[in-house]
């Protein structure tokens, strides 16, 4: 998204800023304003000398003082003094809308102290470039110093001073942080005067900025200031399903843009009757399953189909007149004679999807059926696929075979055991013999 300026000429290159589209990144419509009394080139009898200044295209504003002898105006990049030093930024309001301004921020003019020096030189604005470029790798080594720390905080912007002796971290962090040897660690790096700011997750996603869902930039970044609390309430009313993933902005916290149409849909929701979530008919009972609150319609379904059944919509003036026949005791017949019709005399038809069982066959998968194999307990030998189950009944003969391989293997075992027995027993002979004859 773009300024107004920023139209598209003959061949191709956006007019206006000349940003070369870089309005996609923030970089030229970041919390802008428009001096319309400028425009007008009106002199003003009694000028309001206090201007707005922005820097770093608005990612920041501040109020100063601004004297005859400076001679600026609205769209200049001018030097204002600061406690710190001197920065510079752009006049972007001036005269009574500042005034304006500076009464919905609830500023009084007491409050400003510092001014505008002069208009920004060649050197100035060099040096404004040359600061701009130190901010992200300075934010880079900045994380590395924190998470080298072991401290629970995220560093999310950088800002220098116009003479790069001042730097502002502005971090995001859960609790409270003791940056203490922080600040020691990020003095003795960077060589500059440390300030630790720390900001809110929507204050953050406004000073990176981004796309939202919408396809537009973020509201936060680009003219919405002042952030009021937004609660799951909100999507209730406007009927919005509570999905965590689609409700919440870039900054992971609820969208802003929910509070923006609540009103319209709290003065909606006022035609509606109260306590009209079961309406009593001859029937069965019907409960609320949903309601329209454009078209002004309340779907009820009988409690009997537990809201599986079909819906009938129902007006709002209908639903009241059966809630008060509730109240006095008395039951329509049902609902279908009382649902809502459309203005061409044809029912109100509630979309929904088609039962397509039976309709589309769909082919049988073939699959493989594996032979489930049943060991016994004890037995780690698996069975070949020849031998039959040991559940199933066996011939006289396979039980005759089997009887006459063990007979076997019990005398083959026994003969062995008597053979080894004789050896013993003939060495032993043998050892007692030669003992007989060395004597």
């Amino acid at each position: 998204m773009g300024c107004i300026g920023c139209t598209v000429s003959s061949n191709g290159s956006p007019k206006g800023c000349q940003n070369n589209g870089g309005c996609s990144t923030g970089g030229c419509n970041r919390l802008n304003t428009y001096d319309w009394l400028s425009a007008l080139e009106v002199e003003d009898v009694e000028p309001f000398d206090i201007v707005e200044v922005s820097f770093k295209n608005g990612a920041r504003k501040n109020f100063y003082r601004n004297q005859q002898h400076t001679r600026t105006v609205t769209g200049d990049m001018v030097v204002v003094e600061t406690g710190n030093g001197l920065d510079v930024g752009r006049i972007t309001l001036s005269g009574e809308l500042v005034r304006l301004q500076m009464r919905k921020k609830k500023l009084e003019e007491d409050e400003v102290l510092h001014s505008v020096i002069r208009l920004a030189n060649e050197r100035d604005l060099e040096r404004l470039a040359e600061a701009r470029e130190l901010e992200m790798p300075t934010m880079v080594r900045a994380r590395v110093i924190a998470r080298t720390l072991g401290l629970d905080m995220k560093i999310g912007d950088v800002e220098y001073q116009g003479d790069r002796r001042k730097a502002t971290f502005y971090y995001t962090a859960d609790g409270r942080v003791d940056f203490r040897e922080l600040i020691r660690h990020y003095a003795k790096e960077f060589r500059v005067k440390i300030e630790m700011r720390q900001i809110g997750a929507r204050q953050e996603s406004a000073r990176i900025g981004g796309l939202g869902s919408c396809g537009r930039e973020l509201c936060c970044s680009t003219w919405l200031t002042d952030f009021k609390s937004v609660t799951t309430a909100a999507a209730r009313y406007q009927n919005l399903a509570i999905n965590q993933s689609k409700l919440s902005g870039m900054c992971g916290r609820l969208k802003c843009c929910l509070n923006y149409e609540l009103d319209t849909y709290l003065d909606a929701l006022d035609r509606f009757p109260k306590n009209a979530d079961k309406l009593q008919t001859e029937a069965g009972t019907a409960v609320l399953v949903k309601t329209d609150i454009f078209k002004g319609l309340m779907y009820y379904g009988y409690e009997h189909d537990n809201g599986r059944g079909k819906l009938f919509p129902i007006e709002v003036g209908r639903a009241q007149q059966i809630r008060e026949m509730n109240r006095k005791g008395e039951k329509p017949s049902d609902l279908v004679s009382l649902q809502s019709i459309a203005e061409d005399g044809t029912q109100e038809v509630e979309m929904d999807y088609e039962d397509v069982t039976g309709a589309v066959e769909l082919p049988e998968e073939e699959r493989r059926r594996k032979r489930r194999k049943k060991r016994r307990k004890g037995d780690t030998r698996r069975k070949g696929p020849d031998k039959p189950p040991s559940n199933q009944p066996r011939g006289k003969a396979e039980e005759q075979k089997d009887a006459n391989k063990g007979a076997g293997q019990d005398k083959k075992g026994r003969g062995g055991r008597s053979r080894r027995r004789g050896n013993k027993r003939k060495g032993g002979n043998n050892s007692q013999n030669n003992q007989n004859k060395n004597k």
